[in-house]
């Protein structure tokens, strides 16, 4: 499949051009109201479904014995290809071919794919050494570094509710740490080290990932359609899979050594990982692109408690009291930011209520001045 680069001076592209609101947000001619629906719809549940379905199947390819991390890195972007499907059946609103990116935007996505490839990595060191529910609530940190990030580089004001948000986030993250005491969150034969280990990779994930959800919001600013968003994800998907499987072929290790499920379990939970992963990434593109990066990383924030449960009643996690009260803080500052926009919301509409009237009672003056003036005459 060949790539073409647009050679023309495109002012639609321009990546750093400021918008009061996104010009994708709104239907286009050819995506009317309910295939904009539809998309919406389609990339919660790819979001959704991705997510929980990525973090277990990665934590139960170490569970049994798996041991490559970077094998692990790569089935996070080996079904790429899968990105071709929504390249193909998703509506455009120009007659651009397939895969004709402008050059900027083209070595855009490759950088943005080896960061991505960076971050996949410090995503599988994570899963290595923290049992499920612990490296959940460690990335749930990323909506308060979006929330950070957001203000600086999309301008989205912080708010107290959002600061309470933050706060109790890093509380979450802080108390996880500081459970040494109870013994009861490592992983059997795990030292102290390598648990302190995955918790640095898992925090480091969690802002790399929260850069690149509002970064990917500008991205998208530049792109004319659905299509042409999964087009740049395609590229950067690419990119990630170069630099994991370059990992790979440089460690050489024996990665499948201690696997205790036999071959065909081996290869029907790597696959499921890369189809988990895929739809993982499907619905962050598709949130960020019809929404906002915000709202994606809210949605995957919302999935904390069942990420939480899943490790527990699957892997048989433990819930002590430490990890009980992270959870609590976590959800509370979710709670505070839902808060703090649903009123936000509410002022808006009354603010929009008032200027309405404001402007009617101006005309209603106005008629009332030119009847008054034409009674005169």
């Amino acid at each position: 499949m060949a790539i073409h680069f647009q050679e023309q001076a495109d002012t639609t592209t321009d990546l750093l051009q400021p918008e009061e609101r996104y010009n994708n947000t709104l239907p286009s001619p050819t995506q009317d109201h309910h295939s904009r629906r539809f998309l919406e719809i389609l990339s919660y549940v790819c979001l959704f479904v991705g997510t929980v379905a990525a973090s277990v199947l990665s934590r139960f390819y170490f569970q049994h014995g798996g041991s490559n991390r970077w094998l692990a890195t790569l089935v996070q972007s080996a079904g790429f290809p899968l990105f071709l499907l929504p390249v193909f059946l998703s509506p455009s609103s120009t007659t651009r071919r397939c895969f004709n990116l402008p050059r900027h935007l083209f070595l855009l996505s490759l950088v943005l794919g080896i960061l991505l490839g960076v971050n996949n990595l410090l995503i599988s060191c994570g899963t290595s050494y923290l049992p499920v529910s612990t490296s959940s609530l460690l990335l749930s940190t990323q909506l308060a570094f979006t929330l950070m990030l957001s203000a600086v580089l999309v301008q989205i004001p912080l708010t107290f509710t959002n600061l309470n948000a933050v706060i109790l986030i890093t509380l979450s993250s802080l108390l996880l740490a500081f459970q040494k005491s109870s013994g009861g969150d490592k992983l059997p034969g795990e030292s102290w080290t390598q648990y302190y280990l995955g918790f640095a990779a898992t925090l480091g994930a969690a802002f790399m990932f929260a850069a690149y959800l509002p970064v990917m919001e500008i991205v998208y600013r530049g792109v004319d359609s659905f299509r042409m968003a999964m087009e740049v994800q395609f590229v950067m998907e690419a990119a990630a899979t170069a630099l994991s499987a370059t990992g790979m072929a440089m460690t050489r290790g024996d990665w499948k050594e201690n696997w205790d499920l036999g071959p065909t379990a081996y290869w029907i939970v790597l696959g499921a990982t890369v189809l988990s992963w895929q739809l993982c990434f499907m619905g962050t593109a598709g949130t960020i692109y019809l929404t906002s990066s915000l709202h994606s990383g809210i949605c995957m924030t919302a999935l904390l408690p069942i990420n939480v449960m899943a490790g527990v009643v699957i892997f048989g996690d433990d819930l002590g009291p430490e990890k009980l009260v992270a959870v609590v803080l976590c959800v509370w500052g979710f709670a505070s930011y839902l808060y703090g926009e649903s009123k936000k919301n509410e002022d808006d509409v009354i603010k929009g209520h008032a200027e309405n009237k404001g402007i009617l009672d101006s005309v209603e003056r106005k008629h009332g001045t030119v009847d008054g003036a034409v009674e005169n005459v």
